[in-house]
């Protein structure tokens, strides 16, 4: 999220901001954060998990959506745009305008040096209110690294980590696999600064 919020906003007003707004912005709890633009290899990455995850869905079940469309968390809470989503069965909207999704399956999120510990932390922790969502997918840029997190019973999440180009990831809820190594393929990786301890 941005430095420069601007503060005290209800849900209406950002919409409304928003919509007409050049650059896209999140919004949470009355503040709304202007959003930095992605890198190359941020780009790249998320274009190559979307070629093979529409690849895999082409019966129809479910939809690989891009970053255009908006996420509501919760009406008063979060509205956000993640890298990809993958929505099973019918889409739902907040509104007729059909830019605002209410009930992802799968949320995936590329991961980089300024949003890593926003998106392991903040964001995940927004993301289990969502009772639809039944995985978490993070994506290293610095290693051929894919962790899933998949809902299990009781609300508790399990954590699998892909690591390797040998290595193949599993989506349980949507029935498919997509091998690390493709994922990452003709990606020039961004290397971890001097003394960095690899992601968790």
């Amino acid at each position: 999220m941005s430095a420069q919020p601007i503060p005290g906003l209800t849900p209406e007003q950002y919409l409304e901001i928003e919509r007409a707004a050049e650059f896209k912005s999140e919004y949470y709890c009355g503040t709304m954060y202007a959003m930095a633009g992605g890198t190359y290899i941020h780009s790249l990455i998320i274009a190559r998990i979307n070629g093979l995850l529409f690849q895999r869905l082409e019966d129809g079940r479910c939809s690989v959506l891009n970053s255009d469309l908006r996420l509501r968390v919760s009406r008063e809470g979060l509205y956000t745009y993640p890298d990809l989503t993958v929505v099973c069965g019918p889409p739902q909207f907040a509104d007729d305008e059909k830019d605002i999704l209410l009930i992802p399956s799968v949320i995936v999120e590329v991961l980089s040096k300024s949003t890593e510990a926003h998106d392991r932390g903040f964001k995940f922790a927004q993301y289990r209110r969502l009772q639809s969502l039944q995985e978490y997918v993070l994506v290293s840029q610095t290693e051929m690294r894919v962790e899933n997190y998949l809902r299990r019973p009781a609300g508790k999440w399990e954590l699998t980590d892909f690591a390797g180009p040998d290595a193949v990831c599993r989506l349980e809820s949507l029935g498919c696999e997509i091998a690390v190594g493709d994922i990452y393929r003709n990606v020039p990786l961004e290397a971890e600064a001097p003394g960095a301890s690899p992601a968790l």
